[in-house]
């Protein structure tokens, strides 16, 4: 968001285009229309803009390094602030408290190539970044024609530039990212010295309440560039620490659905039980926002694994604490959770993961269900387990690994219940729904959008950098939208590996260190009742029967309700205690449930069996 939010400072002023017939004549024409020889003067600029974005509204100032493909962007929206760059050669981003990490997801590298190829003004100067350029032809839109070329920067990716035929100036920008194609539209051109400077654009994914506007309040050619500038931020002095002089806190935690949950406070009050997940960002509930009285403003475009786009605010929290750590001044995510709480089968508060990861270094001993938080300072590994590397995808950590022979990138999730998560677009490249004859079709996740579809199968051989991991269940992506469409992603990797083994995160040194523990002894098991039951008006609703499971043999069907299990009301019973007794009880257990299906109760026999 905030990358292509800020990059639209520059290619505002500078993004014009090639176009159909001969690009190399039409980029001509372009720059004329535009300033012509002016341009070869410029080396340098600064750029302010206004911004709004999802009810928020903000300044950000933009320094480009014009013939050294370099810049940083500087923001404030809301209650967020924070910064980003490129310095030739590696791309960082700083958050709202300062913390600054190294972005090396292929998302954001590709995206930040093509940033800095427009800001260059390289389809002008070629010297400066190459490119293929191609002439697509013209095109028709709103009762105007328009000359598009396709430009795929070395090392970058195709975007298309659209240019009015009529005027020859740049009317908008079309690039396809990893989970979205993004349209950046150019207006008002006014004069700029000798140069003619759009000063207002809009970038959009095509749900028009996320759009992002930037409006250019002043713009400064040839000003004097600092080495320094571009350069990675100095990590900020510390805002976390453990009390009484301590370097280390362990506290327990409970291990739902996969999840793992511990007990946190914020600005003094609870403890709140909040779910931990290594990439995720801080979130607590409307609720629990309104219990705190904090502040709330803002409604920015969430997704997750489902298809849907979901409303999220923003507000800041005093202080969160985890045992006897703290953590200062935090900005939190304001979401409502209550249709996850169904999912989950118990109250969720919010969520941490992120910020405490990038703070502490964190232990997670699934065999005893207990988080160590270390200062970093005093933290030395000791121990016989595997160290792996990792680099950061966003906020989550990302190894190079492969499944059964086939190397891909896997994304390190606590927050994902399931073993292994294949990605569609990595599925269908290697063909992976012929090769394993996967048939069986399920909801296999839920979570932010909604829930999320795939076939299931089992591998035979993971790999996490020198970590093995034998026969884990796989769920090979259906989704169409959403996190599980990102191309340069193989897989996801939730907690039905990770808890076979205890795991110590060290985002400081960007590595993981696995420990097996006596889970690793126990085949990966998938739910055997064929069903996704979430919390319903009086009991468990299935909202998925797999066709042919034991469900639709024992005749459920979606939309009923289980409202009693071997003669126990569903009013008793914990929804992830039951999903724990049809993963792991064995094959051929009968279950006897009482349904309930348009007024009326009945009786069947559910008779667990693997589906993989």
């Amino acid at each position: 968001m905030v990358r292509n939010l800020l990059g639209v400072g520059f290619v505002v002023l500078f993004s014009t285009a090639a176009w159909a017939a001969e690009p190399t004549d039409i980029l001509a024409r372009a720059k004329a229309a535009s300033g012509g020889a002016a341009w070869d003067a410029i080396h340098s600029a600064r750029t302010r803009v206004t911004l709004k974005l999802g009810g928020l509204s903000g300044t950000a100032e933009s320094l480009d390094d014009v013939r050294r493909p370099r810049f940083v962007d500087h923001f404030e929206l809301g209650p967020m602030k924070g910064a980003q760059g490129f310095d030739g050669t590696t791309v960082w981003s700083q958050d709202s408290s300062g913390q600054v990490r190294t972005e090396e997801g292929e998302d954001e590298r590709l995206g930040t190539v093509n940033d800095a190829y427009r800001r260059a003004l390289a389809f002008w100067y070629p010297e400066r970044w190459p490119a293929q350029i191609e002439g697509v032809g013209e095109r028709d839109d709103g009762g105007r024609r328009f000359h598009v070329i396709r430009i795929t920067p070395r090392g970058g990716r195709p975007f298309e530039l659209w240019i009015d035929a009529a005027t020859f100036l740049p009317d908008r920008t079309v690039e396809e990212a990893a989970i979205e194609t993004r349209t950046t539209f150019f207006s008002d051109y006014r004069a700029v010295g000798d140069l003619k400077i759009a000063h207002a654009a809009r970038s959009t994914n095509g749900e028009e309440r996320y759009d992002q506007l930037a409006t250019v309040q002043s713009v400064e050619f040839n000003v004097a560039v600092a080495e320094s500038a571009f350069a990675r931020p100095a990590p900020p002095p510390p805002d976390f620490a453990i009390t009484g002089g301590a370097t280390s806190t362990t506290v327990p935690f409970e291990l739902l659905n996969n999840h793992i949950y511990v007990n946190v406070t914020l600005d003094g009050k609870g403890p709140f039980r909040l779910l931990c997940d290594t990439g995720g960002a801080n979130v607590v509930t409307p609720e629990l926002a309104k219990e705190l009285d904090l502040a709330t403003e803002g409604a920015l475009q969430g997704r997750g694994v489902g298809e849907k786009s979901e409303d999220v605010a923003v507000t800041k929290v005093g202080t969160v604490g985890i045992g006897d750590a703290t953590i200062s001044n935090q900005v939190f995510m304001v979401f409502p959770l209550g249709s996850l709480a169904a999912v989950e089968g118990v109250p969720i508060a919010g969520l941490v993961g992120y910020e405490v990861f990038k703070r502490f270094v964190v232990r997670l001993d699934y065999e005893n269900s207990r988080l160590t938080l270390w200062l970093p300072t005093a933290f030395t590994y000791r121990g016989t387990g595997i160290e792996v590397p990792f680099k950061f995808n966003g906020h989550m950590p990302q190894v190079e690994g492969a499944i059964d022979g086939t190397p891909g990138r896997f994304d390190i999730d606590t927050g994902a219940r399931n073993s292994l998560s294949i990605l569609a677009p990595f599925a269908e490249k290697h063909g992976l729904r012929e090769r394993y004859q996967a048939k069986v079709e399920a909801v296999t996740g839920w979570g932010v959008g909604g829930a999320a579809r795939g076939v299931l199968t089992r591998g035979n051989v993971l790999r996490l950098g020198a970590v093995e991991v034998t026969t884990p269940v796989m769920e090979l992506s259906l989704q169409t939208r959403g996190a599980f469409t990102d191309p340069y992603v193989a897989g996801n990797v939730g907690a039905g590996v990770l808890k076979r083994f205890n795991i110590t995160f060290d985002y400081g040194n960007q590595r993981l260190i696995f420990e097996r523990n006596v889970n690793d002894a126990r085949r990966d098991a998938y739910d055997r009742s064929g069903l996704w039951l979430n919390l319903g008006g009086g009991g468990f609703e299935a909202v998925d029967v797999i066709a042919g499971g034991p469900g639709a043999e024992a005749g459920l069907a979606v939309g009923d309700t289980i409202v009693a299990v071997d003669g126990t009301p569903a009013r008793e019973l914990a929804l992830p205690r039951l999903r724990d007794r049809f993963r792991t009880e064995a094959p051929g257990t009968a279950v006897k449930l009482l349904l309930l299906r348009d007024g009326e109760r009945r009786e069947v026999t559910l008779v667990l069996r693997d589906l993989v």
